[in-house]
């Protein structure tokens, strides 16, 4: 008997044209890491009185569908990823490389039909539309360089065949922790351990009544760019912006050798006075967790660009 193993384990993903009808082709295979993405109905107790101690039947209630994808940060598949949070790119080139730029501040969000497949059991799920609801990463010196993206999904569609056909293949050229930089208004910002980047679509789920349970859709509010930074306390610069309540242009950035890079801006970032503590005999260090606001030139909170060999997304 065939038991299903991660190691095994597909991904394929496609936007949608029409919100919750998942596309008849045009699936891309999609390299992850976990996928805790799935559909849920919980079961209600049943209140009512007059027969017995014993309980009678519970209830179904509502569909939930959601969950989290953890990919690699790489020069061509998390194009994906940045279209689903921040909408289509524009994107510039006549031949490779291609520059894929990425802009927050969209009112309107591309939906996604994401098919997860085990072939040994087999079962093969397919969750249509999905949106992405944030996505997160880190910066460090070392380990797997990996994003978070968190998706809410219409519902899930469970069947022994897959519905994506042959997904097309991407060429994973993946990014390191190595390859990052981060500047602060242009310059190199030295002595920093660690760094954090969130940005949230803060989705709002359409619960209108409806006979099959599932959501009707899923807007985006208020974004919002957050993050926190770790820094060796070598000098006041970055405590002197936070006291004074200056803004500067913060750039997470990734190379690699071949020439593709991905390079995120965020225009306008604000830094919180940090308490700066003496813990013992070891260096010093100091947190800043710090927010992005909407930038007066350019109009908007960020920017990611990707530049790749690949055509558009």
């Amino acid at each position: 008997m065939a038991r299903a193993q991660g190691a095994r384990a597909l991904m394929a993903l496609a936007f949608e044209t029409t919100y919750g009808t998942p596309p008849a082709s045009g699936f891309t295979r999609m390299p992850f890491a976990r996928a805790t993405l799935g559909s849920e109905q919980p079961l209600l107790d049943s209140e009512l009185l007059g027969y017995g101690r014993d309980p009678l039947a519970p209830i179904k209630d509502a569909v939930t569908a959601d969950g989290d994808v953890v990919v690699p940060l790489d020069a061509e598949a998390f194009g994906f990823w940045l279209k689903a949070a921040f909408g289509s790119p524009t994107t510039t080139g006549a031949e490779a490389p291609y520059t894929h730029e990425f802009q927050s501040g969209s009112w309107t969000l591309p939906s996604m039909s994401i098919e997860t497949g085990m072939p040994e059991v087999p079962r093969y799920a397919m969750y249509s539309g999905c949106v992405l609801d944030q996505i997160t990463w880190q910066m460090q010196r070392s380990g797997l360089l990996t994003a978070t993206a968190r998706l809410v999904a219409q519902g899930e569609t469970v069947g022994t065949t897959t519905s994506a056909g042959t997904p097309a293949g991407l060429e994973l050229q993946r990014f390191g922790h190595f390859n990052g930089a981060i500047t602060r208004n242009g310059t190199a910002l030295g002595n920093v351990v660690s760094a954090e980047i969130t940005y949230s679509n803060n989705l709002d789920r359409i619960e209108t009544i409806r006979g099959d349970g599932r959501i009707d859709g899923a807007d985006p509010t208020m974004a919002a760019l957050t993050g926190r930074i770790e820094v060796r306390f070598a000098d006041q610069t970055l405590v002197s912006q936070a006291i004074n309540g200056e803004v500067c242009e913060m750039e997470f950035a990734y190379v690699l050798p071949s020439g593709e890079n991905f390079t995120f801006t965020a225009h306008a970032v604000y830094l919180p006075r940090p308490r700066i503590e003496i813990a013992g005999p070891q260096g010093v260090q100091a947190s800043f967790d710090w927010q992005a606001a909407r930038a007066t030139s350019p109009a908007r909170m960020c920017t990611a660009v990707l530049v790749n060999t690949l055509a558009g997304y």
